[in-house]
């Protein structure tokens, strides 16, 4: 996954004690995407916008607000979040995502 004509937030976000971590990257047209890392373990975030969540390397279960179940995501998929929602994961191992905001 390559962008192109982008601009970057140099600061970064941090969470969990800086567990999990990453950069806001800015499109053209408005948009706007993080890029970032989870290091292995429990999370639970706190959504304003809807979200794309796709893993690019890693593998994390994942539990939308209001399910009962589990989900997993490897690398190369993804889940949708809905908007003003919360959601929680378990990173198995070092995951690298890209959060776009619907």
């Amino acid at each position: 996954m390559n962008f192109e004509n982008v601009s970057v937030e140099v600061k970064g976000n941090s969470y969990f004690e800086g567990a999990v971590t990453s950069r806001t990257i800015h499109f053209s047209d408005g948009s706007k995407k993080t890029l970032g890392f989870m290091a292995e373990g429990e999370y639970t975030f706190g959504t304003q916008a809807a979200e794309l969540m796709k893993i690019t390397s890693g593998e994390l279960d994942y539990k939308l607000e209001g399910e009962s179940k589990w989900s997993t995501a490897n690398s190369g998929e993804s889940f949708n979040v809905p908007a003003n929602s919360k959601f929680q994961v378990h990173a198995k191992n070092m995951v690298d995502y890209c959060c776009s905001y619907l």
